[in-house]
């Protein structure tokens, strides 16, 4: 009979016989009470009475009896602990039973209880399981650490388990190194300034040796350990991308994907021109086309993952487009996946293909599928200039069908392939207003409305079109609404004679009529333009619109970066990072893909266009109606009006959009060149908001750099606490290196010889880059200057504050040690410039509760000197607007991590007093970069 018969029974007063039964002598009535209890322990019965009882069974040879007892054990020890300490002598005398699977078990048990009293108690049997003879026992035990620094982190490091852990990767067993890696990694998480996966080249060595033999989960945690080092130069990369690439072939995803992730991160320290890169890219497709064979819900995870790759890298499966075709019995999300790839990849060479597929897709009965595949024809239009004609004939063809949710969403797309390519397919109006009764969702309806008002000249009824939009005006969404106003507007200013009546109607509408602050505003702007200069209305309302990109949805190149650092993990499915989703941020930590080595070309610059656009095109961001800053960038456009002043909440609200294209026409300024050199004097007292030449003010801080504020030396290691060695210095930073300006006197009565200096780790990995040389020994009351150089490639540990740093200094009669605080600007890099349309995409991708206000007071700089001071060190005006008599800056900066924070800088004239806002993904910089403006700009 089976072990069911346990869980049957419905006795009462069943403790008294169960404990009678635990105290037979007969050992087999024995377990079959032992499996009674685990049996209502399951089911949810108190059993805990029994513990004593229960207890004294583990005095026992029959291994099937030990694991229940431990099984219970573990369940009850939290409730008991005063009767768990009987427990610690069997646990002790089975850590030395001559079989191993009973030492093993043992010292597994010890980890599960979690009860303070006994953890004390268990670290001699620890100890010794730690260097068993048998790796069974070992790697059991390499996890039971892991298990107990949870409970007791104190009590793990001052027993020196850690250290032990760390010479278990030496281990010749493949299984314990793995499950060593696998603890230390866990302990590392929980603590990330900890430092404790110290990895070096002979370490990696042992870590690829092990990574043939041991199981497909130790394969994992091994992998997962190697992507979080980073190789000292290419030939180490390579060799590591050699010994990882035989995991392609596992039979498990996660391992696939693990390797992947591997090689997708050391493949960037890879020069393109290696013929070891082109392999590595072929070999890098099979994996990922395999896992897209498998059940729907791994095809998902690989499809979210392989989106990734192909943002970062679209050469890897740029000939494999035919696998990501949809199934007919694919779930709705692997679909809805796939196509996106598809997007992705669509090129001239594959173009035809992909139409052929999306058409048919166009035909099916899920309706939004459907939707997205009609979506993804116009995208193709505006990816591949080729296929336009194609797309537009395709979506044509869908219109006449006269599925209404196909129709809507065609509409929707020749709105963009319009402002992609202007006076080429408006043929195709005719048609599409032929179907304008149909359209009830308010994506279409806007889409249509724009289409009649940007080409009101060629379409004989477009007032009568307008005015029945207007009918209906207060039912109408803002989207509508909002449209429908800019259209008329654009109407009258091509027809003033015709629509004169109509425009006072929808004005009227705006301002007076609707409770909604962004239309009114708008409605008050049309209103004063058109009243007071007719001109620069038109100039405002009918200017020329930038050409809009093909990829508005690429995720932003420094997130991309972290999300390939995580590929294989939940962060890849969500592309969004673990600090997003994870709570409380334990063991979160920010990575990064390691920097390209000089050989090989960087490629993903922020001022480069992101993977799969074409060369020399950048890409436009097109933010939403609401971002605040795409708002404030776009306020000032047209010539100055000498009407009324625009009310003080159009400013305030935000969600003032001038043009009927959306923001996205505001961005490119197309028109804009910047001035040579030699005419930047001229060009800097001009009035601002010129039309859209002037949007982006780029003329400050051009010329010769002045090079970054360097503080004053200060004493940091008096002579009465140093034996008579006196210390001063400062931090500078010239033409990209940071150095440590030394001041060293001697005050005592002795020579002083044999310096050197070391750096505790610090946040952001400053070291010595040199040794510290003092070339002639320092006699009393000398004094000597030293320019120490300083990398920032040492060990990182968080320190509070962010920018402290401990110091020894050693000469010949002792070691000194001082603290000091480096000023932040000191780790601005050159290069951290950011593109304009980037800077729109981050700043709106970055959580509004990571940005932070601040007041500079008595500061009584111009404009124009601020953004020149601050530039020499090396924060970088992106753009500069002039918005209700205020100067606004526009900033981006990069430290030397990687991490980028971008400034909005507030300048009234006259008032010494700025707001500053700052804008970052690891928001706990943002009150140093305050720091550093504050003491760039008032000194």
């Amino acid at each position: 009979m089976t072990d069911s018969k346990y869980f049957t029974t419905t006795k009462k007063g069943e403790i008294f016989e169960l404990k009678a039964e635990l105290n037979s002598d007969k050992k087999e009535k024995k377990k079959e009470a032992v499996k009674k209890v685990i049996a209502s322990m399951t089911v949810g019965k108190d059993v805990s009475a029994l513990f004593p009882d229960v207890v004294n069974c583990m005095q026992t040879d029959n291994l099937e009896l030990k694991k229940l007892v431990y099984l219970y054990l573990m369940n009850y020890a939290k409730s008991q602990p005063d009767m768990a300490i009987m427990a610690v002598n069997t646990f002790v005398k089975d850590c030395e039973d001559p079989n191993p699977l009973i030492r093993a078990l043992a010292v597994r048990t010890m980890g599960c209880i979690r009860v303070d009293k006994i953890t004390e108690y268990l670290c001699e049997p620890l100890r010794k399981c730690l260097k068993d003879e048998d790796p069974y026992v070992r790697k059991t035990a390499a996890v039971c650490v892991a298990k107990l620094h949870d409970i007791n982190a104190q009590l793990v490091e001052d027993q020196g388990f850690l250290d032990t852990l760390k010479d278990l990767i030496s281990d010749s067993n493949p299984m314990v190194v793995a499950n060593a890696v696998a603890a230390l990694s866990e302990i590392a998480e929980s603590h990330p300034s900890s430092n404790l996966l110290d990895l070096n080249p002979q370490s990696i060595n042992k870590l690829l040796t092990a990574l043939n033999e041991c199981t497909e989960w130790g394969q994992i945690f091994i992998l997962d350990c190697l992507a979080n080092y980073t190789p000292k130069d290419d030939r180490e990369a390579q060799s590591i991308c050699e010994r990882v690439t035989p995991r392609l072939s596992h039979a498990n995803s996660a391992v696939v994907l693990s390797a992947v992730k591997v090689l997708m991160k050391f493949m960037e320290m890879l020069s393109k021109d290696l013929d070891y890169y082109g392999t590595l890219l072929k070999k890098l497709a099979p994996p990922l086309v395999t896992l897209l064979s498998a059940e729907p819900e791994l095809q998902y995870v690989a499809l979210r993952n392989i989106n990734l790759i192909v943002q970062k890298r679209p050469e890897v499966l740029k000939h494999e487009m035919k696998v990501f075709f949809v199934k007919y019995n694919d779930p709705i999300y692997v679909k809805l996946e796939k196509l996106d790839i598809m997007i992705r990849l669509a090129s001239q060479a594959n173009i035809t293909q992909v139409l052929a597929e999306l058409k048919e897709y166009a035909t099916e009965v899920d309706v939004d599928f459907v939707r997205k595949a009609v979506r993804a024809i116009g995208r193709c239009a505006i990816k591949v200039e080729q296929s336009a004609e194609r797309c537009v004939s395709t979506l044509l063809d869908l219109i006449q069908t006269k599925v209404n949710y196909v129709v809507q969403e065609a509409i929707v797309v020749i709105k963009d392939i319009f402002r992609k390519y202007p006076n080429k397919y408006e043929s195709v109006i005719a048609t599409l207003c032929e179907n304008l009764d149909s359209l009830d969702e308010p994506e279409a309806r806007a889409a249509m409305i724009w289409i009649v008002g940007e080409y009101a000249e060629r379409i004989d009824n477009a007032d009568e079109l307008l005015e029945s939009f207007l009918e209906g005006f207060h039912d109408e969404s803002t989207q509508v609404q909002l449209q429908l106003l800019t259209a008329i507007v654009k109407l009258f200013l091509k027809k003033p004679t015709e629509t004169q009546e109509l425009v006072q109607q929808v004005l009227s509408l705006a301002t007076q009529d609707s409770d909604n602050p962004d239309l009114r505003d708008r409605g008050y702007i049309y209103w004063r333009l058109l009243s007071t200069d007719p001109v620069a209305a038109k100039e405002v309302v009918l200017a020329e619109k930038p050409l809009i990109s093909e990829e508005t949805d690429l995720i932003e190149p420094t997130l991309l970066d972290e999300l390939i650092c995580y590929i294989g993990t939940l962060a890849s499915v969500y592309h969004k990072p673990p600090s997003a989703f994870v709570e409380g941020g334990r063991g979160v930590v920010h990575k990064s893909l390691p920097p390209r080595t000089a050989s090989s070309e960087s490629t993903e610059s922020p001022e480069t266009a992101p993977a799969g656009a074409p060369p020399g095109e950048q890409l436009d961001a097109v933010p939403t109606q609401g971002d605040l800053l795409g708002d404030l960038l776009n306020l000032d456009l047209g010539p100055p009006v000498s009407g009324p002043p625009l009310a003080a909440s159009a400013v305030q609200m935000g969600a003032v959009d001038l043009l009927g294209g959306g923001l996205d026409s505001l961005i490119g300024a197309p028109s804009f060149v910047a001035p040579p050199a030699a005419a930047v004097p001229a060009n800097l007292g001009a009035p601002m908001g010129s039309g859209l030449s002037d949007l982006f003010d780029l003329t400050s801080g051009v010329g010769t750099l002045s090079g970054s504020y360097v503080a004053p030396k200060a004493v940091w290691l008096p002579a009465m606490k140093a034996k008579g060695l006196e210390i001063s210095g400062t931090f500078t930073r010239q033409a990209g290196t940071i150095s440590m300006d030394l001041q060293l006197t001697n005050k005592a009565l002795q020579v002083m010889t044999d310096f050197a200096i070391q750096f505790n780790r610090n946040s952001f990995g400053l070291a010595p880059a040199a040794p510290l040389q003092v070339h002639a020994p320092l006699s009393p009351t000398q004094t000597v200057e030293i320019s120490l150089p300083l990398s920032t490639a040492g060990s990182v540990m968080k320190t509070e504050p962010l920018n402290s740093l401990q110091v020894a200094v050693k000469n010949n009669i002792d070691v000194f040690y001082f603290s000091t605080l480096y000023p932040l600007h000191i780790l601005f890099v050159e290069d951290g410039k950011m593109d304009r349309q980037m800077f729109l995409a981050t700043w709106k991708d970055i959580p509004n509760e990571n940005e932070a206000q601040f007041q500079i007071r008595d500061c009584p700089l111009n404009a124009e000197a601020v953004s020149s001071r601050l530039q020499s060190s090396n924060i970088f005006t992106v753009a500069r607007r002039n918005v209700e008599g205020q100067d606004m800056l526009y900033q981006s900066l990069k430290l030397t991590n990687g991490i980028w924070v971008l400034a909005e800088l507030r300048i009234q004239p006259g008032n010494p007093s700025f707001t500053l806002s700052l804008k970052c993904r690891a928001p706990e910089v943002s009150q140093h970069v305050y720091q550093a403006y504050e003491t760039i700009l008032k000194n």
